[in-house]
């Protein structure tokens, strides 16, 4: 004969089945989520993976690599080829592009191709049959350079006018594009009407090798945003967790750049710098002034330091509006990784060395031994 159950019973059981439902609800929460996770994960990871391997496998290199495509080669061996000889980074992303670009035609025969090649220019060559040698322009932007400066140096080298340059940069309905195209660089931030120049401070410093008899200014402006993003790119996280935005931190790599020539010493003016900002200090750098009055002195004046402009220093109490220049990899990695001091001066000598002072009163003395 069974036992019979008393109320106490049943509500055991009810109990227990009910924390039995809940731990199982528990585990399937963590199940999903955790799924979720490796999802949003793997996609954001795959993506950038993507991104990486569509990019030149070494933008600076100026080696040349001799390939041969054989007659009748399959796209599948054509990427092989390239992949095995280090002109693309990733053969399986470059067949799912060209089947995604709807691209064809290759043809058979010996190429003499570069590391520094863009994706769409082997496939041009490719289909052209064209053997590259050498490119047919090879323009070097040095650190430091203003906009107006390129204009000159590309227009020189290249077959388009100064004036053609500018504009295209001026352009407005240009630059919108050019944000939707770089979001990870370029933001709103660059269309403040107090801006001289939209994209002065983002187009960087490097070698740049031309394939094209008539290479437009378009083709230029975006070979060196392409160049920007990969150097900025790996420093997003940094310059973020020093509250900076990108703008900023480019606006003070370029500031950086223009006061310092050494790693040390731009780790130091960097540190400097921040350290008058958080002290509500005008940042009082000379260059910043020069870039107001448009024009190279050789000696900043007194009355220049009064122009009434957003970039100068002396007249903000803040980083100026935008960068002033152009800088290298080591100006941005100073700003991101200054060097910590108590120092709020700083002066050059006429020997090119840097003199800090924590004080007014010391950089009075130091001004008066090196420069007065």
């Amino acid at each position: 004969m069974s036992k019979k159950k008393t109320p106490g019973d049943y509500e055991d059981h009810l109990t227990k089945r009910n924390e039995d439902a809940k731990i199982v609800r528990r585990i399937a929460s963590v199940i999903i989520i955790s799924l979720v996770l490796i999802f949003i994960v793997g996609g954001i990871s795959g993506f950038l993976y993507i991104k990486s391997a569509l990019q030149p496998v070494n933008p600076d290199s100026k080696e040349d690599v001799t390939i041969e495509i054989p007659l009748g080669s399959s796209t599948s061996e054509i990427a092989r080829v390239l992949e095995e000889n280090g002109i693309i980074k990733d053969s399986t992303i470059f067949r799912f592009y060209i089947k995604f670009k709807n691209e064809s035609d290759f043809q058979a025969g010996e190429y003499t191709l570069s590391p520094s090649m863009e994706i769409d220019e082997l496939i041009q060559a490719l289909q052209k049959g064209k053997v590259l040698e050498e490119p047919e322009y090879t323009v070097t932007i040095p650190e430091g350079k203003t906009i107006k400066e390129m204009a000159s140096i590309y227009a020189a080298a290249l077959p388009f006018k100064e004036k053609a340059f500018l504009n295209q940069v001026n352009d407005p309905q240009y630059i919108e594009t050019l944000i939707n195209t770089y979001p990870d660089i370029l933001s709103n931030s660059i269309l403040n009407p107090e801006i001289r120049t939209p994209l002065e401070g983002y187009l960087f410093a490097a070698t740049y090798h031309f394939y094209s008899k008539q290479p437009s200014v378009e083709k230029v402006i975006n070979k060196m945003l392409k160049k920007t993003v990969e150097v900025v790119t790996p420093y997003l996280d940094e310059i973020a967790s020093q509250d900076l935005t990108v703008h900023e931190a480019l606006t003070m790599a370029s500031l950086v750049e223009n006061e310092a020539s050494s790693q040390k010493q731009r780790k130091k003016i960097a540190g400097v710098f921040f350290n008058r900002l958080e002290e509500g200090m005008p940042l009082q750098t000379d260059p910043t002034v020069l870039y107001a009055l448009g024009k190279h002195k050789k000696k900043v004046l007194l009355k220049d330091l009064e122009v009434e402009s957003p970039y100068n220093t002396y007249h903000v109490n803040t980083l100026p509006v935008g960068p002033i220049s152009n800088f290298a990899k080591t100006s941005l990695q100073a700003t991101i990784n200054p060097e910590e001091s108590a120092y709020k001066y700083f002066l050059h000598d006429d020997k090119g060395n840097i003199h800090y002072a924590e004080t007014v009163e010391k950089h009075r003395q130091l001004k008066a031994k090196y420069i007065d």
